[in-house]
């Protein structure tokens, strides 16, 4: 039985105190001893009590990793056994056990080696491996290209081009096709028999042809890492015994007896590992989602609903779209008209009698709008509060900051639970819903307040974020803990090259007599617009405004987009949201309707806060820069940081910097013809950027379930699907969503089976379009697969930095040498010059010896003298 078989030790390595282990993850769990976690390189052993060992025996009997040992632990002497991890398999298995405790102590106290050793190891030379760039060598032609030119293939005959061409009063004709007798009607079967053509002959040209049967071919790429070339050789045979051992061998009675009842085990072994992996997890395997919508193996998208404005007597565009965080099935989507800047001022006393609106459609009713937010000009950007959905903000084409308050009305929705989730079309049911009275009548909801026109911006606004509810900054720029709980400051950026800082709370305290005042002004605001925000109306000024110089000159950077570092927060808002408007709906005090509470608490600053954020700018630029304000040195002035890191990547206008949902430090940016994804603290460029697309990018982002797919929005009306596990180079897939260009994408997600994107285009349409089950379900590790893939990138361009740094050394070295080349000067001495000039003398005569002999001038005399000749 298993239970009588002796423990292996390695008394043939010399070490007869230490056995052997193999440890799984699970008992790793159990005593803690987890690789890399529990025991390292730099300690590399674990202390485990013999009443644990005993305790895992006795749970789980045979099945105990410790079971090989179980003899050995019982005859212990000591309390605590040394169990250590044997990294590099010296001994076979991953873990092994000390059995003795004189070799646990020489473990864990080592004797202390002779000074003579030392001394000699550190005369042993390392391998330490110097880097020989290759060297150029001419091409030598071995006739090679002529071979190719016999082989290939050329056209020796006339290539024939037919035309068929039928009448235009045929097009489209109907035909009709019916079964006919052939032998009922003459010359109706016609045979043609095949017979050789005496006038044409074709003599067909020996050739040498050679087929190759390749399997399919497939373009792939991959990233390897980079390693030290070294070249090595190994040669081996097998060690055998001799025939006088085989034979004493064969005679054993032990190793027969061995064989014999070892076999059994291990061919029961071995038919387990056969019948089934012992290794599966089966509670992961044993929920398997019954049913999702569509199939698994479709990758489209798919068109849910449609949304258009048919009351608009103006073409309009959707500039901007965002779905409302607690109530499912209802969007809201801004609208411009589709006109420039020359003609908006051509046609600006026509637009003044027309309403800028930010339209709520619901799935409820693809035809009539069911809020309608006015506005003093066109929207190009808008957010709902992450405090409170009820609160909107948006910035307007003038350079003002709007605020609409919709508490009133959220009386009017009213939220339904979705039915059975089997059925497709019946997964989602209409989320938004009227009173009947007002079913065809959109209700008009005018803003609240409206920020000052000569502090604020003086062009469009192009984006707008709430600030997190965490802190809250001065206008030096300096975090501070929140002092209100909830999201009360925003940034915007503009076209006139400005950001700018906002706060929606009263910076002096508002007395009753000013509140007063402030209403007998405003004699023209109705009576139905909420005073939340009274207080801002018309004179509303941002808290503080940066400018991004560049550099020693006076123009400035025009940012477009811009991202936070706590934009990424935002996303997982939705349990927040849901609790405000619980305390709304159960009648408490609402937070904003009591801006003042709180601003009297004394601020506590933030460390450690990271105030750098990334800027896209119109001219295709990547900024990474600092919010924080300096005092300049010589007018005391509160002026902005230089930029961290300036890139021009994208060769036309940045529409997308959004960082990803599941990673804080990567961030996605869309403009121009091309897209990049850089990582945040990675100053050097982008980890992927990628070639130059057919059409312009217009809008992008990313997708909210899986980390390595996003989607891009082109100009003549397609999306690029990518997918960074399958393709790094290009898109995964591209499809058409219409004719026109592509303005704005937002997904959304509805269940864990349901997930919808919708795109907005310039025609002013709203399509929402169901995600396929596999944009949606993210694969096994697939996080951990694209942040590795990240991690490779950014070695990749470290290393790519290193390279540059070398050729740039070896190109200043080259161009040192030729100018020494070239300049080089001999300084000779006085002595060199005379001693030169003497041997140049010296060799002239012994030529001119030469030439008289050989002319019979000069003769040479027997005792070695030279003698004339007359």
């Amino acid at each position: 039985s298993t239970e009588d078989m002796e423990p292996v030790n390695m008394e043939s390595m010399g070490h007869p105190e230490i056995y052997p282990l193999v440890l799984t993850t699970k008992t790793q769990e159990i005593f803690n001893c987890r690789i890399d976690e529990d025991v390292t390189d730099e300690q590399p052993y674990k202390l485990i009590n013999k009443v644990d060992i005993f305790e895992d025996l006795r749970n789980r009997a045979a099945v105990s990793d410790f079971h090989p040992v179980k003899k050995i632990v019982q005859e212990y002497p000591g309390n605590e056994l040394l169990l250590v991890y044997d990294k590099d398999f010296k001994y076979g298995l991953n873990f092994y056990l000390i059995g003795t405790e004189e070799g646990k102590e020489n473990y864990l106290n080592p004797p202390e080696v002779p000074e003579e050793q030392e001394e000699y190891k550190e005369h042993i030379p390392e391998d330490v491996y110097v880097y020989k760039p290759p060297v150029s060598k001419p091409w030598v032609s071995l006739g090679s290209e002529k071979e190719i030119e016999e082989e290939s293939v050329m056209e020796s005959t006339k290539q024939i081009t037919y035309m068929i061409s039928q009448k235009r009063s045929e097009f489209g004709a109907p035909v009709k096709f019916s079964d006919q007798n052939a032998s009922s009607v003459k010359d109706a079967y016609i045979e043609c028999t095949a017979y050789p053509d005496k006038n044409f002959t074709l003599k067909q040209l020996e050739k040498d042809v050679s087929m190759q049967v390749i399997p399919q071919i497939k373009d792939t790429s991959t990233q390897t890492e980079w390693t030290y070339p070294k070249n090595a050789t190994t040669q081996y045979y097998p060690r055998e015994f001799s025939e006088e051992e085989k034979e004493t061998l064969k005679q054993s009675k032990p190793l027969v007896d061995f064989l014999n009842n070892a076999s059994i085990s291990v061919e029961i072994a071995l038919q387990q590992n056969e019948i089934m992996n012992t290794f599966i997890d089966d509670w992961k395997y044993l929920a398997e989602e019954e049913g999702t919508f569509g199939d698994k193996t479709d990758t489209h998208l798919k068109e849910y609903q449609s949304f258009t404005d048919l009351h608009s007597p103006t073409e309009k565009m959707i500039t901007c779209v965002s779905w409302h965080p607690t109530i499912y099935g209802l969007i809201a989507v801004s609208v411009a008209v589709r006109l420039s800047f020359e003609d908006r001022v051509y046609f600006s006393g026509k637009l003044l009698l027309q309403p800028s609106l930010i339209l709520f459609w619901s799935f409820s009713d693809p035809i009539h709008p069911q809020l309608m937010l006015e506005s003093p000009d066109d929207i190009f950007c808008f957010k709902f509060c992450p405090s409170d959905p009820n609160i909107i903000a948006g910035g307007c084409i003038n350079g003002q900051i709007v605020l609409w308050d919709i508490t009133a009305h959220a009386d009017r929705i009213e939220n339904i639970k979705a039915g059975d989730s089997r059925s497709k079309k019946a997964t989602l049911k209409p989320m938004f819903l009227l009173e009947p009275e007002s079913n065809t009548e959109a209700m008009y909801i005018r803003h609240c307040a409206v920020s000052s026109i000569e502090s604020g911006h003086k062009k469009v606004i192009t984006d707008i974020h709430w600030l997190s509810d965490t802190f809250e900054i001065n206008r030096m720029g300096s975090v501070f803990e929140n002092r209100s709980g909830i999201c009360c400051q925003l940034v915007t950026c503009s076209a006139d090259c400005t950001i700018c800082f906002w706060d929606i709370r009263p910076q002096k305290p508002l007395t009753p007599q000013t509140t007063e005042k402030k209403k007998e002004e405003s004699i023209e605001i109705p009576f139905d617009v909420p005073s939340t925000f009274l207080h801002l109306d018309l004179s509303w000024k941002p808290l503080s405004k940066i400018r991004l110089s560049k550099g020693e000159t006076s123009l400035d950077y025009c940012p477009t987009r811009i991202s936070l570092n706590e934009d990424h927060l935002l996303y997982k808002t939705e349990d927040k949201t849901l609790t405000q408007s619980k305390i709304v709906k159960t009648g408490e005090m609402n937070p904003y309707h009591n801006l003042e509470s709180g601003m009297a608490n004394l601020l506590k600053p933030i460390d450690d806060f990271c105030t750098k954020f990334f800027v896209g700018t119109e001219d295709g630029e990547v900024i990474y820069t600092d919010w924080k304000m300096k005092k300049d040195s010589e007018t005391g002035r509160l002026m902005p940081k230089k930029p961290v890191s300036i890139h021009t990547i994208h060769d036309g206008t940045v529409h997308t910097v959004q960082r990803s949902p599941f990673y804080n430090d990567i961030i996605l940016t869309v403009g121009g013809w091309n897209m990049a994804i850089w990582k945040e603290g990675v100053m050097t460029g982008p980890l992927l950027q990628s070639c130059c697309a057919p059409k312009m990018y217009t809008s992008g982002h990313w997708s909210l379930t899986r980390p390595g797919v996003f989607y891009i929005g082109r100009e003549d009306g397609y999306i690029d699907i990518w997918d960074l596990l399958e393709k790094t180079h290009e898109p995964a897939q591209s499809q058409n969503i219409c004719i026109t260009m592509i303005t704005y994408i937002k997904p959304w997600i509805f269940s864990a089976k349901q997930q919808f994107i919708a795109i907005a285009d310039y025609y002013g349409t709203l399509r929402i379009l169901e995600i396929p089950w596999t944009l949606s379900r993210p694969s096994t590790n697939e996080m951990t697969s694209v942040n590795h893939y990240f991690e490779r990138e950014v070695k990749h361009l470290e290393y790519v930095e290193q390279r540059k740094n070398i050729r740039e050394q070896e190109k200043k070295e080259m161009e040192l040498e030729m100018e020494k080349k070239k300049i080089k000067t001999y300084q000779k001495s006085k002595e060199q010059m005379e001693a030169e000039l003497k041997m140049d003398y010296e060799s002239y005569l012994e030529l001119e010896k030469t030439v008289l002999i050989n002319l019979g001038l000069l003769k040479v005399t027997e005792k070695g003298s030279y003698m004339d000749v007359v």
